[in-house]
């Protein structure tokens, strides 16, 4: 099966406009759990323009699947995850001014440091993945920091198979096929939405996780939120079905 962690930054930027705590995070979390998410998924950032560093505390105790915390590793970030203990990290390279995530990382020139991270948060139990482009050079790379799985970064494929190029599907492939044969799991997230996903997960091996949040969100505003997890989890697993 492939898991469906969803991302609630989205729940926190509308709870954030009003300044008030409606919608609440946690009340979310716990309802898309009982709908039929796998997991949940939060990216604080320094700023917390959406997910503040105290809903990670709030979640902690209430996300009875998988939680997922995503994040640049600069130092209150690794302190936050240390604290909570999440079941995994995933690390992300976000300019502090970034929007959204736009980039892997660079395994090669940033090997050292990775390790380091990767090394800490194992020590603490837990599980460790690695935000990257569909770059077989950095895979094979990544294999060397110790991290657990990586994330491939998405983007670039759904932006192509919107124009209708189903090749764009053929460097995560790859990817996920090295990644697997290198001992590495395999997750992906951005821009997947249900236009591409279960096309995405018959093409490419060994996914064992996806992260959707804007997507997943935006949908459930004219499906609602039950009808969209579960279309997720039905489009994803439809081939190991048949």
């Amino acid at each position: 099966m492939i898991k469906l962690s969803v991302n609630v930054n989205k729940i926190a930027t509308l709870r954030n406009a009003r300044g008030a705590d409606f919608p609440n995070v946690v009340s979310v979390a716990k309802d898309l759990q009982d709908y039929g998410a796998d997991g949940i998924t939060i990216h604080p950032r320094p700023d917390e323009r959406h997910i503040r560093y105290q809903d990670a505390f709030d979640l902690k105790d209430i996300v009875h699947t998988e939680f997922n915390i995503e994040g640049n590793p600069i130092p209150q970030f690794v302190d936050l995850v240390l604290a909570v203990k999440p079941t995994q990290v995933t690390l992300v390279p976000d300019a502090a001014d970034a929007i959204t995530s736009n980039a892997g990382w660079d395994t090669i020139a940033h090997q050292s440091f990775l390790k380091e991270v990767v090394t800490e948060f194992k020590l603490n139990g837990i599980r460790t993945a690695i935000f990257m482009d569909p770059d077989l050079s950095k895979i094979a790379a990544a294999k060397s920091t110790g991290t657990d799985r990586i994330e491939l970064y998405t983007e670039q494929f759904a932006a192509r198979y919107a124009r209708g190029d189903r090749s764009a599907i053929n460097p995560y492939k790859e990817s996920a096929q090295l990644a697997a044969e290198l001992g590495m799991g395999i997750n992906a997230g951005h821009d997947l939405s249900l236009d591409n996903i279960q096309f995405f997960a018959e093409e490419v091996p060994y996914l064992q996780e996806v992260s959707i949040g804007h997507a997943l969100v935006a949908e459930s505003l004219y499906l609602g939120f039950e009808n969209v997890v579960n279309s997720y989890r039905y489009k994803l697993n439809r081939t190991s079905s048949i």
